[in-house]
């Protein structure tokens, strides 16, 4: 159960009183979730979310609203928070940061067609294309900085293999990187795998869980995409699912040369930063929770497969 801090009907309830969203019909935990306590409310006028923030940087949630607001009123499909009567989104319940959601349709999609896919793409497009202009500012904590500066924490608990594996890739990233200049650059989702996507059907009801959220190279989170919902079992790109992404994003956002050029690349980086995430949380860092970890052989076998086939050819832009 992901409910970390349990919360009563009265509790609730007198939160509710400072927003214009009716009284508290019912309230029900949501077991999923790694991080935070997650509550699905019900009140007399609307179906909502609400999340109490248990882990990570308290101060960086202003940047989150400032972003979800931001999306929201580009219609992007994101729960934008609820304000209330004197326009603040951002509360305290239960000694605990709480933020309250609109509850968005649809389900996690296990299995993504490719109308899915194509749905997804050219959402995130949209998305980029927008977020370049968006004013805030949060560096990506989980760029090629990070896999430098982390990396060495899991080495003891690697083969020797993988060991030289990790760093090799590491310099690799390094060199190829250091050739161009800086990449276009937006706001990240940061964590965008289907389990962060609702669809109702074919139809995407909402992109959610946007704590990873940050501003870098845009090409990142495409990849981040790419290696989660165009992968097989195996580790292989699957052309069709990697084609219709791909066309549908470039429908909204055309990849730059430098980002064509390094594409094979953040495919790998991304991998690695995942496979080396999932390697903390096992070994170094565990979470604060009984909770299981994401098994790290995944991105292990996602990255060996982009190293021995590298990536298929990008789709070209179509206008």
């Amino acid at each position: 159960m992901a409910v970390f801090t349990p919360l009563s009907d009265a509790q609730v309830a007198a939160f509710l009183e400072k927003f214009d969203v009716g009284p508290l019909h019912t309230l029900k935990g949501v077991a999923a979730g790694t991080e935070n306590s997650t509550f699905f409310v019900t009140t007399e006028h609307r179906q909502l979310v609400l999340t109490l923030f248990e882990q990570g940087e308290h101060e960086e949630l202003p940047f989150f609203v400032d972003l979800l607001d931001y999306l929201d009123e580009h219609r992007l499909p994101v729960p934008g928070p609820v304000h209330d009567r004197d326009g603040i989104a951002l509360h305290s319940l239960a000694d605990k940061p709480a933020l309250l959601f609109p509850r968005l349709p649809g389900r996690h999609p296990e299995a993504p067609n490719l109308t899915q896919c194509r749905a997804l793409g050219e959402t995130l497009g949209h998305m980029h294309a927008i977020s370049q202009h968006f004013p805030g500012r949060r560096p990506n904590p989980r760029d090629l900085h990070w896999l430098q500066a982390m990396h060495h924490k899991v080495l003891a608990y690697i083969s020797p293999a993988d060991q030289t594996l990790m760093k090799d890739e590491i310099d690799e990233f390094e060199s190829v990187l250091s050739q161009y200049g800086e990449l276009p650059q937006g706001a990240l989702h940061g964590d965008l795998f289907r389990d962060n996507t609702l669809f109702d059907g074919d139809q995407l009801g909402g992109i959610i869980d946007f704590y990873n959220g940050c501003t870098g190279d845009l090409l990142f989170d495409l990849a981040i995409v790419i290696n989660d919902w165009a992968s097989d079992e195996n580790g292989h790109l699957d052309r069709e699912r990697y084609d219709t992404l791909l066309n549908a994003y470039q429908s909204r956002r055309p990849l730059h040369a430098d980002e064509q050029a390094v594409w094979p690349i953040m495919l790998r980086m991304t991998a690695l930063r995942y496979w080396l995430s999932r390697l903390l949380v096992v070994y170094v860092d565990p979470p604060a929770h009984d909770l299981t970890p994401h098994d790290p052989q995944r991105f292990e076998t996602i990255l060996k497969a982009r190293i021995a086939h590298g990536a298929l050819p990008l789709p070209e832009a179509t206008s």
